[in-house]
């Protein structure tokens, strides 16, 4: 039981639950502030982690299911569970039934703004895997995706939507969209072969690591932007400066001669780009109530 439930946790990746929980963390916390004055309760954030998880694994699980055949063909992911036997589709299939009962379970526990919008957070997460089929915005469509984590967590303690949760939304979009491109570049010879579109596809790999600066140019745009809107203060922009940092070693690292540090650009500094962020945000707000 315990090698089946790690062979889902390998499939779902989850480790790379790093890159969008602190934001989903950090939603809750200016939310709370925000609007409230006060931070967010234990049981708000527990519900939270709940729909996080089932909304995360839904998508992975459903990601690995729809791709399984072009899974197979590429070397790189021909080692993936269902292509490899590890998981048959009626496991994954139960497995993405639980996964969506678990995000609907925590959205009605925390309030009925979540539970509203779980239409619009069901089809993002359910249209990504099909998007690279038929557009190189795929990246775009995963930001939109990805960036509910910041957004659910914002609408969870305020059950709301205003102008500063959209900015850090779309912060989220556009990081999320610029490192996808960067992970994409390595398919690019397969994509093409199998007549897959993304931006690496369309632009080259130079262009598309360009498009990837841009993104993340107005990421930092979007970080900048909330200091403004909200009482954050000094510990955040020391947090702010390193995130830069980290931003622009991304790119210096990679090239389109070589990508052989990709997924430390990838995974590696986003996800320590994730975490310096919700930390120097917590400590700003915590410094500033205690």
């Amino acid at each position: 039981m315990f090698k089946k439930i790690g062979i889902f946790l390998q499939m779902i990746k989850f480790e790379h639950t790093v890159f969008a929980l602190p934001f989903a963390f950090m939603g809750a916390l200016l939310g709370s502030v925000v609007m409230f004055g006060t931070l967010p309760t234990w049981s708000q954030i527990g519900w939270i982690v709940v729909a996080m998880f089932g909304a995360r694994s839904a998508a992975m699980g459903l990601n690995r299911l729809i791709d399984r055949i072009s899974d197979a063909k590429n070397p790189r992911t021909a080692g993936r569970a269902i292509p490899a036997g590890l998981l048959k589709i009626g496991e994954v299939v139960i497995f993405i039934g639980i996964s969506f009962f678990l995000l609907f379970w925590a959205a009605f526990k925390l309030n009925p703004l979540s539970a509203k919008l779980l239409p619009i957070a069901v089809f993002l997460l359910v249209i990504y895997s099909f998007t690279k089929r038929f557009t190189w915005a795929c990246h775009l469509i995963l930001g939109l995706t990805i960036a509910l984590a910041p957004l659910g967590g914002w609408v969870a303690v305020t059950g709301s939507v205003n102008w500063t949760s959209m900015v850090f939304y779309f912060t989220i979009v556009f990081w999320t969209a610029g490192f996808d491109v960067i992970y994409s570049c390595q398919d690019v010879e397969f994509d093409l072969k199998e007549g897959l579109k993304s931006i690496p596809v369309r632009f080259g790999v130079q262009g598309a690591l360009f498009i990837a600066r841009v993104f993340h140019i107005l990421t930092a745009i979007g970080f900048v932007s909330l200091l403004f809107m909200t009482d954050l203060s000094w510990w955040y922009v020391a947090g702010m400066i390193i995130a830069y940092i980290i931003l622009f070693y991304e790119h210096y690292i990679v090239s389109p001669s070589d990508l052989s540090r990709l997924q430390t650009a990838f995974f590696t500094m986003n996800g320590v780009l994730s975490i310096v962020v919700f930390s120097f945000t917590l400590i700003d707000l915590v410094v500033q109530f205690y």
